[in-house]
């Protein structure tokens, strides 16, 4: 029997071929996505495509203590696009709107340059607008919005100007110092027979701060006594070099007064503007800023707008700042109701549930459930955890922004007692900067230190310098508010210093000062062999004796010392405190005058945040 035997199959060897190397594990893709404020949680969840309970789910481990109709914040943003694959970025209506607005850059379109008129008291700034607009502000009312507003639009030929009239430079500033950039040009009016004063070289300083060419208009060339060669002599002094002595500066001369040269100087605005290239996209939703708001008796809240983007047209729903509304009317500069406005463009408006704020953006958003709804936000924002003011730059964090890269230049505003350290300081500072970081004067003048400073620091994120000067208490509080960072100095060589270290990263311990009260000097006694004792009304605080004290005279600091005698009636106590009269002795110091302000204060080192 023939056993049939089958060929077995070889075993298998123990090399392998080569095994295909492993895929790469795939790298999930990120997905961004900008959510606008005032998007609940509910809604975001729709957004990625997950349902609102498994989005909270997501949440839950991380102690968000969240709802699906809560606000998504900046933390819960954050905490959604650590657990997902998105990357969500919390905008403002605003912001989601100029973002838009530069994505479609087909739909951009010319605009009518925006001018401000600045300049000294006196030099003929409401004039020259009389002359602009051939009307007689003084001289008659006006309907409608021009009895409330300085905001017109003018016809050069077949092209329109529109020009703010701000009260001064302090709104110009005011308004930056919320964000908003509403000018293009700035008119500085200078008076020929006067020449550069106080006021013009705020208004040079204030235009330069905020990056916004100058065109001058020397005003009152009619006059005898105008000297027009003198005047560009002493803008030059002030960086402002006009064309024909080789600058780049444009420098009309007019007469308001007799309406000379008016359409040389709005000929001049137009090419500037021309050069300036603005543009808006009329395409998205409309996008303004108020310039001033107003509650009517009849009509109810209304604001004037100017408009930066977009279109307005009645009947759109908006949120301005904390308020909201829709279009009922829209009226032009004359009173007369229009249907809309285009870019550039200033109109008023009626609908607002409450009176905006000046400076607040306006925008228009789809429907009323979204305006109410983004209000609600930022509500709820205020009245939570508010969200703290734009951090100035600090000396002491000067150095932290060295490091990164991020700070090229450090802006001071220069107070003094006297013109004499003005221009010492001005001399001496720009020579402390480094290649790292420059150090940029963008105003200085004497005088104690003004809420206009307060409010150009703000805009500029500018550290105030005073040199033997004190503001009043309230100018103290607003730039406490608005986290402005103020020095204080008597001598020179340690006001350097502190800069130098600054710009060195090498600042010591910051000195904390805290005003314990504030006495005014009523009666000054003789007494023999003491000298001076003023007999004070304690107006503030207390007065604590051996405490360091200074006296103030008008906002400058005459004397610092410390109270060397206190006394109330006839004993000597340690302190006195507010609404109590009481005699105050200085140490070397005995010449005290009515209405002299005897400020005390303690001082604490503090180390540097790190």
């Amino acid at each position: 029997m023939v056993t049939k035997t089958t060929k077995k199959k070889p075993a298998a060897t123990k090399t392998k071929k080569a095994a295909k190397p492993a895929a790469p594990a795939e790298i999930k893709k990120r997905i961004k996505l900008e959510i606008r404020e005032g998007t609940r949680l509910r809604d975001a969840a729709e957004m990625m495509n997950l349902k609102p309970r498994n989005l909270l789910a997501i949440l839950k481990p991380k102690n968000a203590a969240v709802d699906i109709d809560d606000f998504i914040d900046e933390k819960t943003a954050a905490l959604i696009s650590g657990e997902t694959d998105y990357d969500l970025e919390l905008l403002t209506v605003e912001e989601s709107t100029r973002r838009l607005a530069e994505k479609r850059a087909g739909d951009l379109v010319a605009r009518s340059p925006v001018v401000t008129i600045m300049g000294h008291v006196d030099h003929g700034k409401t004039t020259l607008l009389d002359a602009i607009r051939s009307s007689n502000l003084v001289g008659r009312e006006f309907g409608g919005i021009t009895q409330h507003i300085g905001a017109y639009r003018v016809k050069v030929k077949d092209r329109s100007v529109t020009f703010i009239d701000t009260p001064g430079h302090e709104a110009f500033t005011r308004l930056r110092a919320r964000g908003a950039k509403v000018t293009d040009i700035v008119i500085l009016v200078v008076a020929a027979d006067d020449g550069v004063m106080p006021q013009t070289k705020e208004a040079i300083n204030h235009a330069k701060a905020a990056g916004v060419p100058i065109i001058v208009a020397l005003n009152k060339i009619d006059k005898v006594e105008a000297d027009s060669e003198k005047v560009k002599q002493q803008l030059s002094k002030e960086g402002l070099l006009v064309e024909e002595w080789g600058g780049k500066t444009i420098c009309v001369e007019v007469s308001a007064k007799e309406k000379k040269n008016i359409s040389e100087l709005l000929e001049m605005i137009i090419l500037l503007g021309d050069i300036l290239e603005l543009k808006a996209n009329p395409r998205v939703p409309a996008q303004a800023v108020v310039l001033e708001a107003r509650l009517d008796s009849q009509r109810g809240p209304l604001a004037t707008v100017l408009i930066q983007q977009g279109s307005l047209s009645q009947g759109q729903n908006f949120v301005c700042g904390l308020t909201y509304g829709k279009v009922r009317a829209l009226f032009d500069e004359s009173g007369k109701s229009i249907k809309s406005a285009a870019p550039a463009t200033p109109v008023e408006i009626m609908g607002f549930n409450e009176v905006p704020t000046a400076g607040d953006i306006f925008q228009v958003v789809d429907d009323p459930t979204a305006a109410k709804l983004i209000v609600s936000f930022r509500k709820s924002r205020m009245s939570g955890t508010a969200v703290p003011p734009e951090n100035r730059l600090s000396l002491e964090e000067l150095f932290d922004k060295i490091e990164e890269g991020k700070a090229k230049e450090l802006n001071l505003i220069v107070k003094a007692d006297v013109q004499g350290s003005v221009e010492v300081l001005n001399d001496l500072l720009p020579t402390l900067q480094t290649e790292k970081v420059g150090l940029k004067i963008i105003h200085s003048s004497t005088g104690t230190i003004t809420e206009a400073d307060v409010l150009l620091a703000t805009a500029s994120k500018a550290v105030i310098i005073g040199y033997n000067v004190k503001p009043q208490p309230r100018i103290l509080d607003l730039a406490r508010r608005e986290a402005v960072e103020i020095r204080f100095y008597n001598v020179i060589y340690k006001l350097t210093e502190d800069i130098k270290n600054a710009v060195l990263g090498m600042l010591e311990p910051e000195i904390k000062e805290t005003i314990l009260g504030r006495a005014e000097v009523r009666r000054v006694f003789q007494i023999p062999r003491v000298g001076a004792i003023a007999g004070c009304y304690v107006k503030e605080g207390k007065m604590v004796r051996n405490a360091e004290v200074r006296i103030i005279r008008a906002g400058t600091v005459v004397h610092e010392g410390r109270i060397s005698s206190l006394k109330h009636q006839k004993d000597n106590v340690s302190e006195v405190k507010k609404d109590y009269e009481c005699g105050i002795g200085v140490e070397k110091f005995h010449d005290f005058e009515l209405g002299d302000i005897i400020e005390n204060y303690a001082r604490e080192k503090i180390k540097p945040a790190t």
